[in-house]
């Protein structure tokens, strides 16, 4: 028997905790050593409040009531995983900077004042936001970089393709704009400025040095992306597809994880995976 010490498991809440993303979160943390779900939160009004957040997931019971006090829930805690709202991560952000806890945001659709807002509660928390918490989608990330640094403008135009389930409200996917940001840093030009995010009737040709996002909904489809670099007489495509979002759900868990006990700070699956280039 061993006389080392081991730590504590680190006690986790889940907001959302009654939507997909949330049971496959609460499956994930009660499946993962070193883990424990601690607080489960939903929206003021949710059917699902004071409901067991385990047997809603399917794991049985495991004693933590579904609420509506985030609060509350996040004194108690030591992280929070967050795959929401723009709005409400911005809120949980403040509120996990005055508890001091580790705050997960898998949230997308964030725009530059969310992002802001969401910076700002970095400086009293540590703040770990990606726009797809995956391994895979991460990695890629860096070979798109690569890629687009090694394949100039002059000869290869960028192009990002996304496909999602019909209930995703947000376009492009948070993962897509991952990608298109890796491009660009390539590049060492700005996203904003060399973006094309619609064509649609005479739009004339394509400009030069720009990167394409296109989006299709439809199905059931957890996340496909695929960044084609198109030269003359030549194509390259780095692809990903996710066919089960516990992906996601995995690598929240190993962020909040990883984030317990740092200094306060806005850090991304990059750095959790030790990718950052």
């Amino acid at each position: 028997m061993s006389d080392v010490e081991q730590p504590t498991p680190m006690k986790l809440a889940v907001v959302g905790a009654a939507g997909r993303m949330g049971q496959t979160l609460i499956r994930i943390i009660h499946s993962t050593p070193g883990a424990m779900l601690s607080g489960a939160i939903e929206r003021v009004g949710s059917p699902h409040i004071g409901s067991d957040a385990g047997v809603l997931a399917g794991v049985g019971k495991l004693g933590v009531p579904i609420s509506d006090d985030a609060l509350a829930a996040f004194a108690g805690v030591e992280g929070v995983l967050d795959f929401t709202t723009p709005a409400a991560s911005v809120e949980f952000a403040g509120l996990a900077a005055q508890t001091g806890i580790v705050h997960v945001v898998g949230t997308t659709g964030c725009d530059s004042t969310d992002d802001a807002k969401i910076a700002l509660a970095a400086r009293h928390a540590v703040v770990i936001k990606s726009g797809n918490m995956s391994l895979g989608v991460n990695l890629l990330a860096v070979l798109v970089k690569q890629a687009a640094k090694a394949l100039g403008a002059d000869d290869f135009d960028v192009e990002i393709l996304e496909m999602h389930h019909k209930h995703k409200v947000d376009a492009p996917s948070g993962t897509a704009l991952l990608l298109g940001e890796a491009a660009a840093e390539g590049r060492n030009i700005g996203l904003g400025q060399h973006s094309v995010r619609v064509r649609d009737g005479h739009t004339g040709a394509r400009e030069a040095g720009t990167i394409g996002f296109a989006s299709l909904r439809g199905g059931s489809v957890v996340g496909d992306h695929s960044v084609i670099l198109a030269g003359q007489g030549e194509r390259i495509t780095l692809s990903h597809h996710a066919e089960d979002r516990s992906i996601f759900a995995r690598g929240a868990v190993k962020a909040a994880l990883w984030g317990r006990g740092r200094k306060p700070g806005l850090y991304t699956m990059l750095d959790v995976l030790g990718l950052d280039t």
